[in-house]
C-alpha cells in the first residue's frame, strides 16, 4: 500500500497544485499525492499554462481545503508557503512535516510575459525540489 503525501499551502491555487502535479509524476510509484490549502482559491490559469508547457496536465485538479481531505491520514506533509509573513497552515495530525517555502507567483506584476516568467521560475524550483531533494528525504 502506498503512503500518503500532502502538499499544503494557503490557497491551493498554485504552489501546492504544481507540487501535486510533480509529486504524482516523480513520486507516484511510492505515494498517493494530494494538495490542499486553508482556503479554496480555485486554480490559477497561469499555473495551468506553465505546467502544461512542461508536459504536466493539472487542468483536472481542483482547489481543496484540509477539511475536504479530513478522512485521509497522511504520512508526509510538505508545506510550500513562501515568506514568514504568510499564513502557512499547520498540520497537527501524526505525519512527517517538511517545510520548503517557494515564492508566491500570484503576486507577480507586469506584462503577461513577465508574470509567466515568474510562474515558470517557481514551477522549475518546485520541480527540481521534488525530483532531486524531496525524493531523498522521504
Amino acid at each position: 500500500m502506498k503512503k500518503k503525501l500532502l502538499f499544503l499551502c494557503t490557497g491551493n491555487s498554485c504552489r501546492s497544485q504544481m507540487a501535486e502535479g510533480y509529486g504524482r509524476l516523480y513520486l507516484g510509484d511510492r505515494f498517493d499525492v494530494y494538495s490542499a490549502g486553508i482556503e479554496k482559491h480555485g486554480l490559477n490559469h497561469y499555473m495551468i499554462k506553465v505546467m502544461e508547457e512542461d508536459g504536466v496536465d493539472v487542468s483536472n485538479h481542483y482547489s481543496k481545503t484540509l477539511n475536504d481531505l479530513s478522512d485521509i491520514d497522511f504520512d508526509v506533509v510538505v508545506t510550500v508557503c513562501g515568506h514568514a509573513n504568510e499564513t502557512c497552515p499547520a498540520y497537527l495530525a501524526k505525519a512527517k512535516i517538511i517545510h520548503r517555502g517557494f515564492e508566491d507567483p500570484v503576486k507577480a506584476i507586469g506584462s503577461e510575459d513577465e508574470i509567466l516568467q515568474v510562474f515558470r521560475k517557481v514551477r522549475d524550483e518546485i520541480k527540481n525540489y521534488i525530483k532531486n531533494e524531496l525524493s531523498k528525504l522521504i
